[in-house]
């Protein structure tokens, strides 16, 4: 039988979350409240920052950033898988599958190397605090934030290029609500192996930041562990709670979905992806400023200047 390839296909059918309707009922209500205040949480971060000359430094600034990498993050699937729903359609054209895989690996590496900017910042704040000025200057800013995107952007190409030349025949149902390259790879009929390595040095270059994190936070303790006084210690510690707990739930839910064999996705695996690419996004405005006395006061005198006019 001769095999369709790409330019032949005329897309794949998103099975979504679960596959029964019943519970994919239940997420897309889920979703419905989950997406609204992603928007608005991450928004309204933005917003304050810009908005409240107090907050116009590094830290904030990288926090920004971050909270609009996840406006654009959650909006890349999201707003399709409910489209879906409500239409009754899961199709998604080829074209279509591998511009959302493209924004889905490019917007998540940036977060992972922003994520990896915002512990340096911390350390070299905690760490070297009379030359923080100069070591993380407004160009080392805007240099730190630029080369997250750029790096993101050189780690997707090779992936999107090399999904593109593959041939796809038979079955062409993707085990998730989005275009997930692990699902896409078991679909293809061709010779994945070269593909599969590629996806894996991917990973890797994906996890450098992480060890970015690491090594940062070993500086952070090491100096926190010479601090005589326990409120110097608290206050260090303050600083980098938010970040530690969004650190481990975005790696957390990155393992859980592709740190395993390739032949082991199933779709149970997609509720982990549901973690990933709608909860964690909305749950780090909360966490950043539930814990960020900064933020808090900047929200308020938003919401009194906004009622107030």
């Amino acid at each position: 039988m001769k095999e369709e390839n790409q330019s032949s296909t005329t897309g794949f059918i998103l099975l979504g979350i679960i596959g029964q309707q019943q519970q994919e009922d239940v997420f897309f209500i889920l979703f419905l409240f989950i997406y609204p205040i992603t928007l608005i949480g991450n928004l309204l971060i933005v917003l304050v920052i810009r908005s409240d000359i107090r907050l116009h430094n590094p830290m904030y600034f990288f926090l920004a950033n971050l909270s609009f990498v996840d406006i654009l993050f959650s909006s890349v699937t999201v707003p399709k898988m409910l489209a879906n729903h409500l239409s009754g359609s899961k199709a998604i054209s080829f074209g279509g599958c591998l511009t959302q895989m493209y924004f889905m690996i490019d917007l998540a590496n940036t977060d992972s190397y922003i994520l990896a900017v915002m512990a340096y910042d911390r350390a070299v704040a905690i760490s070297r605090p009379l030359h923080y000025t100069t070591i993380i200057s407004p160009m080392t800013c805007f240099l730190l934030v630029v080369g997250s995107w750029v790096i993101a952007n050189v780690n997707t190409l090779p992936h999107i290029l090399l999904t593109a030349s593959l041939s796809f025949c038979g079955n062409q149902e993707v085990a998730n609500f989005y275009c997930d390259i692990s699902s896409l790879l078991k679909l293809s009929c061709s010779d994945i192996h070269f593909n599969v390595t590629m996806m894996y040095l991917g990973l890797g270059i994906f996890c450098v930041p992480l060890i970015c994190i690491i090594i940062s936070y070993i500086w952070v303790f090491s100096t926190i562990l010479r601090v005589p006084s326990t409120k110097g210690v608290l206050k260090a510690f303050s600083t980098c709670g938010s970040h530690l707990t969004v650190v481990s739930l975005y790696y957390g839910t990155v393992m859980g979905m592709y740190f395993r064999p390739l032949t082991s996705y199933s779709l149970k695996d997609a509720v982990i992806t549901m973690m990933y690419t709608a909860v964690t996004p909305m749950l780090n405005p909360f966490i950043y400023s539930l814990r960020n006395r900064d933020v808090k006061a900047a929200l308020g005198k938003l919401f009194s200047k906004t009622i107030s006019s």
